[in-house]
């Protein structure tokens, strides 16, 4: 990862900001604030991972579309069907939901990806350790499962690749079926083989019988402090927006959604604060290095 001026702030900071960006897009379905939240998300995992973050966020995008055309074949509710399978009409307003739903589920993945970045295991650990220790050892291990499973993938099918095992281009659906099956095995008792060694080795180490200390010391500075006020200042805001109905957005069975109003500029504030103090940092970075 490349040096991020948010990721030095204290855990808390990092921790309460991410509920919110996850937690309001989650509830969020007005597609004005669902744009916003990819394009900041992406923006910010990109910051994070440079080029190859595009790669990540390129893959969602069949996800998205496999997402948004699945749906109207379950949710036949809608005013204007396109056509019809079968019986069941494939309405236009249910493809917009499906969107919808789709979009949610991308800005989700970026930020869950941007939060696996900065707030890594023991800045988790630091917050939590002595609060909760059982369950901030499992949070920990769930949050690193997605990164880890992807990686531990790769290296399966590169592994059985060089034995002569993996699928050829021309391989069948019938084979291609086999070959991700043996890989998901795989995957299974790696992950269930892992989850126990872990657990074994931290119960030797005694985790969780005593207070435990931290391997790096976090104070709150003058920043965090300034940083918690301006996060409390857009989530108020933003709420109260929502209170005013600025984030209405409905589908089915018609497509009813409020126009855009100033709740979308603290909303996009908010999810901006990261980035912000990354281009901040790096200007001044590349100011000090012109005046040497």
């Amino acid at each position: 990862m490349k040096y991020d001026a948010f990721s030095k702030c204290h855990p808390a900071v990092n921790f309460l900001f991410f509920v919110g960006a996850i937690g309001m897009s989650v509830v969020i379905q007005h597609p004005a604030y669902l744009l916003a939240g990819i394009i900041t998300g992406a923006i910010y995992y990109l910051l994070l991972n440079g080029k190859k973050g595009w790669k990540t966020i390129l893959s969602l995008l069949p996800m998205f579309m496999i997402l948004t055309v699945i749906n109207p074949l379950f949710n036949t509710l809608g005013a204007t069907p396109l056509f019809h399978i079968g019986s069941r009409p494939y309405t236009l307003e249910a493809l917009f939901y499906g969107a919808a739903l789709a979009s949610m589920f991308v800005i989700m993945m970026l930020w869950f990806g941007c939060y696996n970045k900065v707030l890594t295991s023991d800045k988790f650990t630091c917050l939590f350790g002595n609060l909760i220790p059982s369950i901030s050892l499992l949070l920990v291990m769930v949050f690193r499962m997605v990164p880890n499973f992807i990686r531990k993938t790769q290296q399966i099918i590169g592994a059985r690749k060089s034995i002569g095992k993996g699928i050829s281009e021309n391989a069948t659906t019938k084979e291609k079926l086999q070959d991700g099956g043996t890989v998901l095995g795989a995957l299974t008792s790696w992950a269930l083989e892992g989850s126990v060694v872990t657990g074994d080795s931290m119960r030797a180490r005694g985790y969780g019988t005593a207070k435990r200390s931290s391997f790096m010391i976090y104070r709150m500075t003058a920043t965090d402090w300034i940083l918690l006020t301006v996060m409390t200042l857009f989530v108020s805001l933003t709420i109260m927006a929502a209170s005013f109905g600025q984030f209405a957005a409905a589908f089915v069975p018609n497509v009813s959604i409020a126009p855009v109003s100033w709740g979308l500029v603290t909303y996009i504030c908010y999810l901006l604060i990261p980035t912000v103090l990354h281009v901040k940092e790096a200007f001044a970075w590349h100011i000090s290095r012109s005046r040497i």
